[in-house]
């Protein structure tokens, strides 16, 4: 099957939902089902391998199957729901199966599914309705085939589920924010950080893993490793799910807050390092910790304490302090991370006088689901040799889309040949000193820097009024000519 045609049947089948679900809520129930029935067509097509190959010997055939990535039984397929959509208790053999599969696969797959409840009757209705949404759903879903040996390529059911993800993530507005970074955006950031053979990558926000996957795809290989923490129960179970679906099986993906409980630790006492780390965390994020966090056990915030009300340094203190001495990482943020002052603007001249940040760019407006607040991906190096900054204003070049605009190819390749040629282009990028920071008492606004204003052509007040004067001279005419006409018909 083609990306298209799994995509047209999943889209299909969302409209069993709708008008009964906001799309941030019922994307929970397809992206699982798409999760099971992809689980289901694997274990289908292995086991006719094996009946094949050992000639429908079932103890050999069982053997195997054990070996194999996923482990499913006979009464935990999406066959066996379909037997019983007619059923009366539908929602509970749905959620039954589920916990089957997590049982049967432990290591990988336990607590995946914790967070879905099919048979919720707070979210799909009474009996009759919930049964009647169920049975369409799996009717829908009946229609894939998703056996490796049928899909149109390795990744085809991996960039389903990204696709999939972003039209949720569009039509949830704000909430969509919260579980994914535009394509676009995510290709940006894996570009700039530049992620090699054998890296560690982490992100402390990780949403559904669109981060992640595409600073693992920069590498070209399989040697990395993919760690990442998510805060929403229900996005972090995406997120590994998001994961094996693009053949990431070793993904060290934790649940929980990671201001709060970090969970990427060594002998539970230090934060784990890494060598690159990407991010886009929720903006200026309020009731962050900042109580609980005055006497913080792992020594994040060096730098100092973030105000009470916003987050954006907090993150960007623990990413730091997650950096090994070699490490890159980059973070999308709100402009004000630029100039604010107080607390914040401590953070950013120790960050600056310790020679860690290594450039700023400034994106386009509209580029994220349900805000319209302009952004900025901050670039910072560990061991760097160089003392200046870059700034890149690119918040002109986009395409405008109806509700969200978003960055072309031409764009991101522009950004990222500035970044690593670092240099000055007139009314785009700038390459500042340390001493030019200083005298802007550690403002990094990028219009300090980059000079994009326009000047507007001269005006020739001579043509100017010639024109005037023959507008005048034709509108005279029309009124004569309107004059007669009205004559003759006696008006």
């Amino acid at each position: 099957m083609t990306k298209e045609m799994i995509n047209n049947i999943v889209w299909k089948a969302c409209d069993t939902f709708r008008g009964t679900l906001d799309s941030s809520e019922y994307k929970d129930y397809i992206l699982t089902m798409l999760f099971v029935k992809y689980l289901s067509d694997f274990y289908k097509e292995k086991y006719e391998e094996l009946n094949k190959k050992y000639k429908g010997n079932k103890e050999r055939i069982k053997r195997a199957l054990l070996k194999e990535k996923f482990v499913i039984s006979e009464d935990a397929t999406f066959d066996y729901l379909l037997k019983h959509k007619e059923t009366s208790n539908l929602g509970e053999i749905i959620n039954k199966v589920l916990m089957k599969i997590e049982e049967d696969n432990k290591d990988k797959l336990e607590g995946i599914f914790r967070n879905i409840d099919f048979n919720s009757e707070a979210r799909l209705g009474q009996t009759k309705e919930k049964n009647a949404l169920l049975r369409h759903l799996l009717e829908d879903f009946s229609e894939l085939d998703l056996r490796p040996s049928k899909l149109e390529g390795r990744d085809v059911i991996g960039d389903v589920y990204e696709y999939l993800i972003s039209r949720f993530a569009s039509d949830s507005g704000k909430k969509g924010g919260e579980f994914f970074t535009p394509s676009e955006v995510s290709t940006l950031l894996a570009k700039l950080v530049s992620p090699k053979e054998g890296d560690r990558i982490y992100d402390p926000t990780c949403g559904s893993g669109s981060l992640l996957i595409k600073a693992s795809k920069e590498i070209g290989n399989e040697n990395f490793r993919i760690y990442g923490q998510e805060k929403n129960g229900q996005t972090y179970a995406l997120c590994r799910m998001n994961m094996f679906l693009h053949q990431i099986d070793d993904a060290d993906i934790k649940w929980g807050d990671t201001l709060r409980n970090p969970k990427h630790l060594i002998d539970n006492r230090h934060l784990m390092k890494f060598d690159k780390i990407v991010a886009n965390p929720p903006f200026s994020l309020d009731k962050w910790g900042y109580d609980e966090l005055k006497e913080d056990i792992f020594n994040r915030f060096t730098y100092g304490l973030p105000p009470k009300s916003k987050a954006d340094y907090a993150f960007v203190e623990h990413m730091l302090a997650s950096l090994n001495e070699e490490g890159v990482m980059g973070v999308v943020l709100p402009h004000g991370v630029l100039f604010r002052g107080s607390s914040e603007g401590k953070i950013r001249k120790g960050i600056i006088e310790d020679n860690l940040l290594d450039a700023v760019i400034g994106l386009p407006p509209n580029l994220f689901f349900g805000t319209s607040i302009p952004t900025v991906i901050l670039l910072f190096k560990k061991n760097r040799e160089n003392k200046d900054i870059l700034f890149i204003d690119a918040s002109r070049d986009f395409e405008k889309g109806k509700s969200q605009n978003r960055l072309r190819d031409k764009d991101i390749e522009k950004i990222v040949n500035t970044y690593k040629e670092r240099k000055t282009i007139d009314k785009y990028s700038y390459l500042a000193t340390l001493d030019e920071i200083k005298e802007n008492d550690y403002n990094l606004n990028i219009p300090r820097y980059v000079d994009t204003f326009e000047e507007e052509d001269e005006i020739d007040i001579n043509e100017v009024k010639a024109n005037i004067e023959k507008i005048e001279s034709e509108l005279k005419e029309v009124k004569e000519k309107m004059r007669k006409y009205l004559e003759e018909l006696g008006l």
